[in-house]
């Protein structure tokens, strides 16, 4: 099968497309005949060695795919060979065929097509668990949403509009800002252009945002919690804008509010039932029409190396995925 592979690590460029073997099935496992595998920001960091999870060299990145079930292996009994699935890997996706855990398999809506499905699974199932279970959302509260028209910023728009929320995107340049008001933002703030703090103040009349839902950290991290209500909650998702945030203490103290961590991939290994219950909701939310992923650009699997790039660059604007086949 033809694969894409980091053989050492490196910047995409330093990709390459291999033959390699057909993964074997385990007891407990799936494998997939992949039609598309999303791109996202774990992506562009184990290809450098900056991912918590380190593979053996020579693999393949990509850790969402989605495509047609080839074999299954012993005990799994939910999905069968021919059935069309998303996936969820560590890494492997952008392969002709990968092996994923039975848990992290789902069948997917007739109607919902390949590219769309193959970068679902992370982006919304990481922004549902964030607002659902880490900051319990309740209807009526005002969520202020970070790089929102990225892969999981723009999912987090849609989810949190979804589930009943005020919603307040921020992005750095205005065209970004309009994908999000289509997605249902209720707000804008341009922060290349305008204060944060004094754009969240000026259209929540001063009384700051409940919950934030951060994937970028750097500069704007501080400047968004000192614009906490009270018993906010910051949703610390990851640090697409490069540096490590820090922040006062005294912040969450002054403020009753809560820094929540995120780690989605961890959840669904150590609480599989209520991901797999999360998984559900969202497939449905998505055949009833509620959820309409958004795919600016897609590459065929030689070119994967300029979709992570593109990544990198934060051209991106909802999804960046890989074709197969």
């Amino acid at each position: 099968m033809k694969a894409v592979v980091c053989e050492a690590f490196g910047p995409p460029e330093s990709l390459v497309l291999r033959d390699m073997p057909v993964p074997e099935v385990a007891p407990g496992t799936v494998r997939i005949r992949v039609h598309a595998a999303g791109v996202n920001f774990p992506d562009t960091l184990i290809i450098q060695g900056k991912y918590q999870f380190k593979p053996p060299f020579p693999f393949s990145p990509g850790g969402e795919v989605a495509g047609v079930v080839d074999a299954v292996g012993e005990g799994v009994s939910h999905v069968r060979p021919g059935d069309r699935v998303i996936g969820m890997t560590l890494s492997g996706g952008f392969a002709e065929q990968v092996v994923v855990p039975g848990a992290n398999c789902f069948v997917i809506p007739d109607a919902m097509p390949f590219e769309v499905a193959a970068g679902f699974t992370m982006t919304y199932g990481t922004s549902h668990h964030a607002l659902k279970q880490r900051a319990r959302l309740q209807p009526g509260e005002t969520v202020l949403v970070l790089g929102a028209a990225g892969g999981v910023g723009l999912a987090a728009v849609e989810l949190a509009k979804v589930m009943g929320a005020e919603v307040i995107a921020a992005a750095s340049t205005d065209e970004k800002l309009e994908l999000a008001k289509q997605y249902g933002a209720d707000f804008t703030i341009n922060y290349s252009t305008v204060d944060l703090r004094e754009g969240i103040k000026l259209v929540t009349n001063g009384r700051g945002v409940d919950v934030i839902y951060d994937p970028v950290g750097a500069d704007f991290a501080e400047p968004a919690f000192r614009s906490m209500a009270w018993n906010g909650r910051y949703l610390v998702i990851g640090f697409a804008g490069g540096p490590i945030p820090s922040l006062p203490l005294n912040l969450p103290l002054l403020k009753g509010a809560a820094i929540v961590g995120v780690f989605w991939g961890d959840f669904t290994r150590r609480e599989p039932d209520v991901h797999m219950a999360n998984m559900r909701e969202l497939l449905g939310w998505y055949a009833e029409g509620k959820l309409k992923p958004h795919v600016s650009q897609t590459f065929p699997l030689e070119r994967a190396p300029e979709a992570i790039r593109w990544l990198m660059g934060r051209q991106a604007q909802g999804k960046v995925v890989v074709t197969v086949s």
